[in-house]
């Protein structure tokens, strides 16, 4: 029996998801630092992560320190994660948008506040909304 059109979708998603996950687990604090700091930027970067030093958040980009509190740990890896996945869909300008703008899936707080706040869960159902929705999303 042939998989349904949903069916094939959904599979799809789900080895997509998959895939940014695995990526995100296995990046190190270097590679997960210096990739959102070259999307979001120093400052934003510091907030999101929860240190309040913009050169912490260098040194973590530099691999000079690659220990990191679990908190903020958790706030790298999962932005990384997230942007990785929209990544995987629009271009770095969008992904930025997204993050610092509004979003009606987060009561209007921007993606950005959600992670800073430790939303992760609902921040990353925020991105397979727009992910899944494009030009249709609210």
């Amino acid at each position: 029996m042939a998989l349904s059109v949903e069916e094939v979708k959904e599979s799809e998603a789900a080895a997509i998801l998959a895939q940014v996950h695995n990526q995100a687990t296995r990046a190190s604090i270097k590679e997960a630092a210096d990739t959102i700091q070259w999307l979001l930027g120093g400052r934003l970067t510091a907030y999101v992560a929860g240190v309040k030093d913009v050169r912490t958040v260098s040194r973590w980009a530099a691999g000079d320190i690659t220990e990191v509190r679990a908190e903020s740990e958790q706030r790298l890896r999962s932005t990384y994660e997230i942007m990785t996945l929209l990544l995987r869909f629009d271009g770095p300008g969008t992904v930025r948008a997204w993050f610092i703008g509004m979003n009606p899936h987060l009561n209007d707080d921007s993606p950005a506040d959600a992670i800073h706040d430790g939303r992760f869960q609902e921040t990353m159902g925020a991105a397979k909304s727009f992910i899944a929705y494009g030009a249709n999303y609210a």
